[in-house]
């Protein structure tokens, strides 16, 4: 799809990235295979020349995760850690970063374990209150890295007044979109300057793939970031990235079947004796429920929630469980329980964890796309087993 024209995101998740084959008329990319492509002349490559600097089936998934986030340009990695870890590589030595307090464990790994003994410096703030925000910049402050909603406590920041205070002092806003997609929130067009996502959640949502992404329509960004993509090579394969185009094409059927279902579930849980609290923007008792309203289309597909026991009673409802999958990541049409404290989260320290409600009550849960009632009977018979 090559014509300058608004398309509704549906028809771009179906179309974007790709024209049918002139030749053949594939309408869906082929996957490329090669590692190296011929030359007609020295140093004169048709288009690719090698498959780490570029690919045909890599470049159609990036243009149609540009079309998505609505960017000028698209990246695609190996992981959502290795999207990460290239984009960090455009700050050098004694530059610094505002990450926000509940981020996802291995994202505190990367800045806390990985960059700082290179001398990045980061800090973890509570983007709730903008207030801090301000007071955490610092003169060599170049990001500020955020999640929303965060991972696993659901919180959420607001794109719009972040992004507002960091343009005024010269900070890029980058935005972790992994858990509401592109279907749900576009933080480009509420101010932000990188999109990140793990395309190994929703956006290619069948558990088959582990992938990474950025979209930016920053200039200088869009020079910088395919130099790194290429110097540090932490790129997909062309099988990896036909798979998730072949993902995104369903893409707002599924996140429509996964916010129905885990707005159903997490009404039924928030009654349930069972459970003390239950972490999901859509209910009016979140307390960034409004903001959710008007930064969202949706209030997703993931719901944390602290169950009435101890981590004994956790275990025993993780094992109980029967569709939903006792499994890391998210996102996909599987339904999948994970302990963050145990599990995705364990990097992080005790303390820390403790200060940021992640208890060894709270479980994490990624509505799939099953029938709603037999998801409801898997979780009443793992509470009740937590219960005992």
């Amino acid at each position: 799809m090559t014509e300058d024209r608004a398309y509704a995101f549906e028809t771009l998740a179906v179309h974007a990235g790709y024209e049918p084959d002139p030749i053949h008329g594939a309408v869906m990319p082929p996957v490329v295979m090669a590692s190296t492509f011929a030359q007609p002349e020295p140093g004169k490559p048709l288009k690719y020349d090698y498959s780490r600097s570029g690919n045909p089936t890599r470049s159609a998934l990036e243009a149609a995760l540009a079309a998505l986030e609505g960017g000028a340009r698209g990246f695609a990695f190996s992981s959502g850690c290795a999207a990460a870890t290239t984009l960090l590589h455009s700050l050098k030595p004694g530059d610094h970063v505002i990450s926000g307090d509940d981020v996802y464990g291995g994202t505190f790994r990367l800045f806390d374990k990985v960059m700082k003994p290179f001398g990045l410096e980061s800090s973890f703030v509570d983007l709730g209150d903008l207030s801090k925000f301000e007071a955490a910049i610092k003169p060599t402050t170049r990001f500020v890295w955020f999640e929303t909603p965060t991972n696993p406590t659901l919180k959420l920041a607001d794109i719009s007044a972040i992004s507002a205070i960091a343009k005024a002092r010269g900070v890029r806003v980058v935005v972790d979109n992994t858990f509401a997609s592109p279907v749900l929130q576009r933080p480009l067009s509420l101010g932000a300057d990188v999109v990140l996502h793990s395309t190994t959640k929703y956006i290619n949502g069948h558990s088959d793939v582990v992938g990474g992404a950025l979209i930016t329509s920053d200039a200088e960004l869009c020079e910088r970031i395919p130099f790194l993509q290429n110097a540090i090579g932490a790129v997909p394969s062309p099988m990896d990235c036909y798979l998730v185009m072949r993902g995104i094409k369903t893409l707002p059927l599924r996140m429509h079947a996964h916010v129905a279902g885990a707005s159903e579930l997490a009404s039924r849980l928030a009654a349930h004796r069972g459970v003390s609290r239950v972490h999901y923007p859509g209910l009016a008792s979140h307390p960034q429920h409004d903001l959710a309203k008007r930064q969202m289309s949706g209030p997703g597909g993931m719901i944390s929630v602290e169950l009435a026991c101890d981590l004994d009673g956790s275990r025993r409802f993780l094992q109980a469980l029967r569709i939903f999958a006792l499994a890391e990541s998210l996102g996909g049409v599987e339904s999948l329980a994970e302990h963050p404290a145990l599990m995705t989260h364990a990097s992080i320290p005790a303390d820390n964890r403790k200060a940021l409600g992640i208890s060894d009550s709270l479980v994490r849960l990624s509505v799939g796309i099953e029938h709603i009632e037999d998801l409801w009977r898997d979780l009443e018979v793992a509470l009740h087993a937590a219960g005992r």
